[in-house]
């Protein structure tokens, strides 16, 4: 039986600045009626986003420069290739709001925001530990939900992903995720990773979403931080 747990090994030594809380959920009750305090919640992350945009540049923004720096450490230099922080950030920007797609979905993008930090979430029954953020290579498959029809697009070798035993969850490391697991109404138990480069405070945000889980979503968390002096969690 594979090993249930996630490594942060070999990114670690590349990257010494890397932390990542792993929030484990299970007993989740997601569903998909409209919740107010998750669109609440989603509301005043947009404005605080707003407001941060309101008067600063993207790349004035530590965690931004932190993350556009590390993604130049494994040769993305393409301003196409954005981590989800920006992502949602530069949507912010343009005037959209935040996507709104299940309540655990809306309610960890509503904890990047507020934290400026990358989150990202996968199906815990849908992926088969042990889970790696590693180097890509040339045995790694990917198919990108970002594109209609979902095509195969795999990493390139050298490339910082997140992956299972079986294929990559998300490229560039946190930049789109595979299709194949993503977090729908009917999942009951997930994995959310919230990472930290540098900037940021990893610990705080997983306080958070573990808080606004329990009220919206229910069930039960555990959660472990990677950092170099402890590289492994356990599922």
């Amino acid at each position: 039986m594979a090993e249930q747990v996630l490594t942060i090994e070999p990114v670690i030594e590349r990257f010494p600045d890397y932390r990542v809380a792993v929030v484990v959920l299970e007993g989740l009750s997601i569903g998909t009626a409209p919740n107010a305090g998750v669109e609440a919640l989603l509301k005043a992350a947009e404005a605080q986003a707003t407001a941060l945009l309101a008067g600063t540049d993207l790349a004035a923004i530590p965690a931004i420069h932190a993350w556009r720096q590390a993604y130049k450490g494994f040769g993305i230099r393409q301003t196409r290739y954005r981590n989800s922080l920006e992502r949602l950030l530069r949507r912010l920007r343009g005037g959209e709001a935040l996507p709104r797609i299940n309540p655990l979905v809306d309610l960890y993008n509503a904890v990047s925001i507020r934290h400026l930090m990358p989150a990202g979430a996968d199906d815990l029954d849908r992926v088969v530990p042990p889970l790696a953020f590693r180097f890509g290579g040339p045995e790694d498959g990917f198919i990108d939900m970002g594109v209609e029809p979902p095509a195969e697009d795999p990493p390139n070798p050298g490339e910082v992903v997140y992956a299972d035993s079986r294929h990559v969850l998300c490229r560039r490391w946190n930049w789109r995720q595979d299709g194949r697991s993503i977090i729908t109404p009917a999942t009951r138990r997930a994995v959310v990773t919230l990472q930290q480069n540098g900037a940021g405070d990893a610990a705080a945000a997983a306080d958070d979403l573990v808080e606004l889980t329990n009220r919206f979503c229910g069930g039960r968390a555990r959660v472990a931080m990677l950092d170099g002096a402890r590289r492994v969690a356990e599922l």
